[in-house]
């Protein structure tokens, strides 16, 4: 018989996996020094934010996260990437020689950041039988209000492709 707490054990478990694998992946995002591969760091951390929904129960949600940002932001990168004239391979002159004035800053935005979820949340506790709305309700809510400005980012990302094109261009 399995009981409730062994699935929010394996829960945890599943969420720490993924945490860790999402913090390396953006660790190495901002300490690579290729972008191609920073790039592909980050389709690591925005997949994790998939997995991470998927443990939520939140499917569809995950399904939106893999299709828009890997399927679609990612790729529109990546393509943008290498249609420019930068340099493709590594680059030891990104880094600015004041690079340690912004672990301070990290610091002090972390605790701004967990203060105010303290401050906001404190002690409440998740619902222990939350109501799952069906794919099509939530479809409703997003595209209902939502659909003009769904369409304007679909439009920026266009106008973002053939700018990169037109950039790339050899004349």
């Amino acid at each position: 018989m399995m009981f409730a707490s062994d699935v929010l054990v394996a829960q945890n478990i599943g969420f720490a996996i993924i945490a860790a694998i999402m913090v390396i992946g953006a660790l190495r995002v901002v300490t690579t020094s290729n972008v191609v591969h920073a790039a592909l760091w980050l389709v690591v951390v925005l997949a994790g934010a998939a997995a991470q929904y998927v443990l939520l129960a939140a499917e569809f949600v995950a399904i939106t996260q893999v299709l828009v940002y890997i399927g679609a932001v990612m790729v529109l990168f990546l393509f943008g990437t290498m249609l420019t004239r930068a340099r493709i391979g590594a680059e030891s002159d990104l880094n600015n020689k004041n690079w340690f004035f912004g672990i301070p800053v990290a610091v002090a935005l972390f605790v701004a950041m967990a203060i105010a979820l303290d401050s906001g949340f404190g002690s409440q506790k998740m619902p222990a039988n939350p109501s799952v709305a069906t794919t099509q309700q939530i479809s409703d809510q997003i595209f209902g209000p939502y659909l003009l400005p769904f369409w304007a980012l679909s439009f920026v990302l266009l106008a973002a492709v053939v700018g990169a094109i037109v950039l790339a261009r050899r004349d």
